[in-house]
């Protein structure tokens, strides 16, 4: 390679993150984009010689061969090359690629890495570049060999025993036998009755005034735990409260802290973008990748605004740390800032290569920035900032009371809490997957050996609530507390589930599908190590082994191939096939009459004509609201955006041009007679907002179908 030129060529993967990179460094550099990985193993081939002590056979990706010849030609021309890829291991493999493709000498330390986007973080990575780290590439490339292994041998038998256009991974697998699983405890769960019992209280005496009044729940029954499993013993226990005389036997009044939550790491951003902000993982991904590559900010010019967005470390740099706590007392007065800094600890099993997800200048608010984001880009930076400046202020703290008031028979304990220092909750609180009940309230004055008054008792009939079904946000955090998958794979593998056809997503719920119960059933019994959660694990922490230059990557293959050959031989023999009928539909093919059929296509669910190829006919699946159009009165659909962005219009369109970004809800504004949307508030919970904007009434937060489908 010539070394006369007189410009350094930097080679990064996207053509954004190139833009923002050029602006930082001037006309001594040339930043290309090779838009991705530039080689991988052939598509039509197994790529891996299992014969051959698993030696890879990687290519030239089709399609990327004028981006290569114009890297090649910069390449020959430049002084030195950079490569400047993703800070993990799929970022080390892109820059190991080009690195053989360009043939740059062994002795050139040409890794650049940095875990932000910004002028300081790339000037300084300049100054600092090593050798590629293998241990880091064979990691992955033991990752990508598994994955091919698992994917090519046993997606060939299920197209041929079940259908065409299936398959198998170590991951999705898994995440697919979860959601199976989940539905199997919810259908074989056999629900218990139980009753709550409360009495309305108040404070007994002549004394004037307006007398203190409360609630207190039962809680002993002649001094045992009190459990009411019917409505004869609940009427008896309510009749024996009305007839008893109580007094207040103990009160004790404590002060309680909470703490702050930690800053985001890629599975908590996309849980909490989830339950706050409605986003599916994929969306979120995308957009947090556009914040970290750059944004074009008005009088800035190209800026990364959060750091690196594949992470499970909860760690922020001493220098990050440092301006954070000067930034706290200067916005938002020396009292919200926690008087000691704020420590977090990561997962157990946590990589802990890069920094949390956070706002690469702190001094740069969301409000500051809005009019140069998209909506969703200003929402997500939005939580990320808030969630990162709130993870140093100081603890909310409360005032609770508890209380027991006791009668001859009956014993009912009273539980309250007040806030009476707001700290970082001021700023930010976390979503919740379920509404639960708040014990927020103001204080009575209650007083040991004081005579309580029943005022009227209340018993409410109940029964045990089987296990939520997961939504993405829940099956992301259940994948990373059972060790499975890494950060930059939580996305992808629940779109593959959901387009493959194994999972179906309906109002945020995850339901497994006939094809995906009937294709975990036979993994389970041919490959039960590939679905097993702790062999996926055990697996993760061997590629982690061999990151840390501990194993052998070839080692890794060498001790699962043998036994997966073994039991795919078994399998081939033994499967029978199996008959799936694609499931009806009552829609009628306006070209030959058949009722149309649903099939599961590259960007979901679609209507088909079942006399295929003689009747080509397709249709979308269209998905109505209960709400009427607020212009015409006809139907509401859900439709989807160019860019991927849920809105909803009139069936009328294009007669009735109505559309709107939020869900109209079917109630008019009580105040205006409007039209009312569902939102979510900074709690995530959801309520319904007035659409005009010279009233904007909004109702209380409710419990949607999407909130409220039970426990989480």
């Amino acid at each position: 390679m010539a070394t006369t030129g007189k410009q350094k060529l930097i080679i990064v993967e996207s053509p954004a993150k190139a833009k923002t990179i050029s602006r930082y460094l001037g006309k001594g550099y040339k930043v290309e984009a090779s838009q991705g990985h530039v080689c991988d193993l052939p598509k039509s081939q197994l790529g891996v010689d299992t014969d051959n002590d698993f030696a890879m056979k990687y290519i030239t990706i089709r399609g990327r061969g004028d981006i290569l010849s114009k890297i090649r030609k910069e390449a020959k021309a430049a002084s030195h090359v950079f490569f400047a890829t993703d800070p993990d291991r799929e970022g080390e493999a892109i820059s190991w690629h080009l690195y053989h493709v360009l043939g740059v000498s062994d002795d050139e330390p040409c890794r650049i890495e940095f875990n932000e986007v910004t002028k300081k973080a790339v000037q300084a990575a300049i100054k600092h570049p090593r050798k590629l780290d293998l241990a880091r590439i064979d990691a992955q490339q033991a990752r990508r060999a598994l994955d091919r292994l698992v994917g090519y041998k046993i997606s060939p038998l299920l197209w041929a025993k079940v259908k065409k256009g299936l398959s198998a991974g170590r991951v999705q697998s898994v995440a697919t036998r979860m959601v199976v699983d989940r539905e199997n405890e919810i259908n074989s769960f056999i629900p218990e009755e139980y009753w709550d019992i409360s009495a309305n209280c108040q404070m007994a005496g002549s004394g004037k005034g307006k007398k203190a009044t409360f609630t207190a729940r039962l809680n002993t029954i002649d001094h045992e735990k009190a459990s009411v499993s019917n409505a004869e013993e609940a009427d008896r226990i309510r009749k024996m409260i009305e007839k008893d005389q109580f007094v207040i036997t103990e009160v004790k009044n404590k002060e309680k802290h909470r703490m702050p939550s930690p800053p985001f790491t890629t599975s908590s951003l996309q849980q909490e973008a989830s339950r706050k902000l409605n986003f599916t993982t994929s969306r979120t991904m995308q957009i947090v990748q556009q914040l970290y590559e750059g944004v074009d900010l008005e009088g800035e010019g190209t800026q990364g605004l959060v750091t690196y967005i594949r992470t499970d470390s909860v760690r922020i740099s001493d220098e990050a740390l440092a301006a954070l706590r000067a930034y706290i007392p200067e916005a938002y007065g020396a009292k919200y800032l926690s008087e000691q800094v704020n420590e977090y600890k990561g997962r157990k099993n946590a990589q802990d290569a890069h920094e949390a997800i956070r706002p690469t200048d702190v001094t740069r608010t969301p409000e500051s920035i809005k009019n140069s984001l998209s909506r969703d880009q200003f929402m997500l930076y939005r939580l990320i900032y808030n969630r990162f400046v709130a993870s140093q202020m100081a603890p909310a703290e409360y005032q609770t009371m508890t209380a027991c008031i006791e009668g001859k028979h009956v014993g009912l304990r009273f539980y309250g809490e007040h806030k009476t220092e707001a700290g970082f909750t001021m700023l930010y609180e976390e979503g919740q997957d379920e509404t639960a009940e708040s014990n927020e309230m103001t204080l009575p004055l209650l007083t040991e050996k004081s005579p309580v008054e029943i005022v009227k008792v209340e018993s409410e009939q109940h029964f045990t609530q089987p296990p939520s079904r997961y939504t993405e946000a829940s099956l992301v955090r259940t994948l990373e507390e059972n060790g499975i998958g890494r950060p930059s794979t939580y996305a992808p593998t629940i779109s593959t589930i959901i387009s493959r056809g194994y999972v179906s997503r309906e109002k945020k719920r995850l339901y497994p599908t006939e094809l995906g119960i009937m294709v975990t059933q036979m993994m389970e019994k041919y490959f039960s190590d590939i679905v097993d959660t702790e062999f996926t694990a055990s697996m993760e922490s061997r590629l982690d082994e061999v990151e840390d230059g501990t194993l052998d990557w070839k080692q890794v293959l060498r001790d699962f191939y043998p036994e997966f050959e073994k039991t795919l031989k078994t399998a081939e023999a033994e499967v029978e096939k199996v008959e799936v009928h694609d499931e009806i539909s009552d829609v009628v093919c306006d070209q030959c009459g058949a009722l149309m059929v649903y099939k599961m296509g590259k960007f979901g669910q679609f209507l088909a004509c079942p006399n295929f190829p003689a009747c080509r006919n397709t249709k979308p699946v269209l998905k109505y609201l209960d709400t009427p159009c607020p212009k015409c009165g006809k139907r509401l659909l859900e439709k989807i955006s160019k860019r991927s962005r849920k809105f909803y219009g009139c069936e009328g369109y294009p007669e009735c041009d109505f559309v709107s970004w939020d869900k109209p809800v079917p109630e008019a504004c009580p105040k205006c007679g409007s039209y009312m949307v569902e939102k979510r508030n900074n709690r995530g919970e959801t309520l319904h907002l007035c659409s005009n904007e010279n009233c904007r009434y909004k109702t209380e937060p409710i419990v949607t179908e999407e909130d409220g489908d039970s426990n989480e």
